[in-house]
């Protein structure tokens, strides 16, 4: 193989995972999205935590935005001055319902825009996927898409059974 089609088949290589990455943080390959999960959510029910769970919807919702937010601005960290929020007390909301009605809505709004800046970073082609950063401690920009796909999948999860407990699930 001569060097010029080894670096094209490196950088085939490389539109076609950031293209898996991208189809991974945007969801709903394996399991419902974002936008399924928490669109309709009776506001009556967003701050309720269902028997035998320990969290309500708003509190899953806004751990996302949280997390997501972190998880962002640290791999934007370029000057090495942001600091990441005291776990666990500043991941979590310590209220189970959201402070006001609007509050639902300008959670779901900001992990979306979050999401998007992120999916932005990522399908740069002049961001490096493997390189640690210089700021972290062995952190890479392909293992924190990687964290908050995970992340969201997972509490996504456990919002969805919220809302089956809850009878705000609608069996398609």
């Amino acid at each position: 193989m001569t060097k010029q089609v080894q670096e094209d088949s490196e950088v085939d290589s490389l539109k076609e995972l950031r293209k898996q990455l991208l189809a991974l943080l945007n969801g709903g390959n394996a399991h419902a999205d974002f936008d399924s999960v928490v669109k309709d959510f009776p506001a009556k029910l967003q701050g309720v935590t269902p028997e035998g769970l320990p969290y309500s919807a708003w509190q899953l919702l806004e751990h996302i935005r949280i997390t997501q937010e972190d998880i962002l601005r640290f791999s934007m960290n370029y000057d090495g001055t942001y600091e990441s929020p005291k776990w666990p007390a500043e991941y979590w909301p310590k209220d189970q319902k959201p402070p006001n009605d609007a509050a639902w809505n300008e959670s779901v709004r900001k992990v979306k825009s979050d999401l998007k800046e992120f999916t932005d970073l990522l399908s740069d082609n002049n961001s490096d996927l493997f390189t640690p950063f210089a700021w972290g401690d062995g952190q890479n920009l392909l293992r924190e898409a990687l964290l908050i796909a995970d992340h969201i999948a997972y509490h996504l999860g456990e919002m969805l059974v919220d809302r089956r407990l809850l009878g705000a699930w609608k069996k398609s």
